[in-house]
Order: C-alpha cells, then structure tokens, then sequence
C-alpha cells in the first residue's frame, strides 16, 4: 500500500535514530483495532513499519471506532490489543470503563483530520450541493408540522428542494458503532434540524427540554430509506453500485481513491478537498486519533517505535504518505511528538 512513498532520506534518517531490535517477548507483534476510517492510514503505516524495522509487521484490524475501544478497554495484558484507532475521542465513559479494567494510563495520538464526504455513483442521479437541514429533512425519524412531530413524509429528494434530482431517497450512513456516524449526527444531522428551525419547533413541543429535542433530531428513520453500514467504507460503495440512486457517507480518503466509481458533492457550498478541511471551511470534518496502552509500552515489542513512527514528519506530515492517500496533516504534528517520546497519558495532559 504506496510502501514506495517511504523511501527517502527524510524516513531513512527516521528508521536509522529509532530502529532496534525487538527483544524476546510472548507476543511479539503490536495489536491494534477500531476505526474503519483509521484502518487504510493504520495499516499504511504497518507495512513500511514491518518492512523497514525490526519489528514484526502490526496486525491491524477495523471494526469500528466503538468496538475497537471497547475491546482496548478489556484489561491490560498480552491477551488485549495495544492501541485503539478511532475518528472520535474517547468518551469519558470508556475512560471510566478502562479504569474499572485496570487501563489508567492512556496516551492520545491525534494524527491528522479527515473530512465526511456525501457522494453517488458517478453515473447516477445528479447529486452536486446539499445543505445540513436538506439532509434532516431526508433522514430524521419525525419532524415538527403544526406543533406536533409527526413520521417523516419526504419519500424523494426533489419533495424537500426542487434542486435536488427527482430520485427516491436512499441513504447509505455508517452505523452506530462508528465514530463517523457520531460526527455525522452532530455536525450534518443536527445542523440541519437546528438550520431548518425544526430544533427550536421540537423544543417547544418537548415544553423546551433542548437535549430531548437534540435527541429528537438525530434519531434516523428506520423506514428503509437510511440504512446503516455496519462494515466499512466498501461495503457502503457495493450498495451504491448495487442501488444507483443511493448516496453514501465517505472519508474523504476513500472518495479520492475511488473518484473512478463515485462523484462528490458540495455541503454548504464548500468542496470537500484536503485545503478546505486543513482550513476548517469544509464544515463536516474532524480529527482522526489512535490510543496507546502506557502499560504495554516496553512489554510488548516496538509499541512506541510504531506509534512514534507514525507521527514522523515523513510520515504525517503534509509531504508524507498518509497526506498524499487523504489524510489531512495536523499542525500541532510536533506537539502529538513529544507527547509519544515522553509517554504523556491523558491525565497527565489535563
């Protein structure tokens, strides 16, 4: 996977600082799981790791932003995986629930930012600009009509905007193990019913309970016409070729490898594109991380090579190989760097 970007003297001076060789342990290989938006630039960084240390290549698995911190959360211990990738922070009650299992020292590697792109096959219905309150109106389970909620009525896209093809409305979402799914909630979902002015309609019918409207708003019909995508991003792009007037919920890294297959449209008028996430004017974007067990940090085999190795500037830097397959470089890079050198954890940093 683009293993090629990594030669140069910039990663030759990296691997020649930091590379040793791994001790005699029961498990030699780094273990790592969780976010299915994380996976691709995770498991970049794997290959050229084994490739070029001396250290087995990780094993890296998705699943989910949620199931990965679940399974992190476990316990510490050789039989529990050594880092946990998410495209969300971790919640204070995961937080809570890897203390109750003995995980208390937590360190929190944000590697970059990513955008959500809304994009259809490249030769379906012509899906080119939404709006945040477009797509509440779609996709919410209820809204508000002459004071009271009522089961979304909307069946086709044109019925919420004439601009918008007259094509039945099929929305492909990640499900709710995702961290994607949290963030489009918030920043797509939401939005729009407050946009559309249906947050302040639904609050007043809830007597002005605002978190029961909120909740109100993100809750998504469950009528067929939004379906959850439990797999990963190819499993969204498999239903899209299966179902042409479908619109699936993307990373940005995976739309830009598959631009062949797939076209993208605007949100608020802004194209998604890694100069307008790095710039905060694309509104649907966030930060990417992965966690590190502290306690496995000289336990298990090159734990904090790799993680130290990842955050090179070689490697997510804006000239680096996870820029080049999407991911938007962080310009906080060389604090995330002497936060993994010093094994800086959580409460440290608080």
């Amino acid at each position: 996977m683009k293993t090629g970007l990594f030669a140069g003297a910039a990663v030759s001076a990296i691997l020649c600082a930091t590379a040793m060789t791994a001790s005699a342990q029961s498990r030699a290989q780094v273990q790592i799981a969780g976010s299915s938006t994380v996976l691709p630039y995770a498991s970049i960084v794997a290959e050229a790791f084994g490739e070029n240390f001396d250290f087995p290549t990780p094993v890296v698995e998705s699943g989910g932003s949620s199931a990965g911190l679940k399974k992190f959360c476990e316990g510490v211990g050789e039989n529990t995986i050594d880092i946990a990738n998410s495209s969300r922070p971790i919640r204070e009650k995961e937080i809570a629930a890897c203390a109750e299992a003995g995980v208390t020292e937590i360190i929190e590697v944000r590697i970059g930012y990513d955008g959500i792109v809304f994009a259809s096959k490249s030769d379906g219905p012509a899906f080119e600009a939404f709006e945040p309150a477009q797509w509440y109106q779609a996709l919410a389970a209820e809204i508000p009509q002459d004071g009271a909620l009522v089961a979304n009525p909307y069946t086709n896209w044109s019925e919420i905007d004439p601009s918008l093809p007259d094509a039945p409305i099929l929305a492909f979402i990640p499900g709710t193990k995702h961290g994607t799914r949290e963030v489009f909630e918030e920043k797509v979902i939401l939005q729009g019913c407050e946009d559309s002015g249906a947050l302040a309609a639904i609050a007043e019918i809830n007597g002005g309970d605002e978190d029961a409207a909120e909740a109100a708003c993100m809750k998504v019909r469950a009528d067929g016409a939004s379906v959850d995508i439990d797999g990963d991003y190819t499993e969204t792009l498999a239903r899209i070729e299966s179902n042409p007037n479908g619109l699936g919920v993307f990373g940005l890294a995976f739309y830009e490898n598959n631009t062949d297959k797939l076209k993208v449209a605007t949100m608020s008028g802004v194209v998604p594109s890694t100069e307008s996430i790095s710039t905060g004017e694309y509104p649907v974007s966030r930060p990417l991380y992965f966690y590190v067990k502290k306690a496995h940090i000289g336990v298990i085999p090159g734990l904090k090579e790799y993680a130290e190795f990842f955050v090179a500037d070689a490697v997510a830097g804006p000239q680096g190989p996870l820029a080049a397959y999407g991911l938007v470089s962080d310009p906080a890079l060389a604090e995330t760097q002497a936060l993994i050198a010093n094994e800086e954890t959580m409460e440290a940093s608080m």
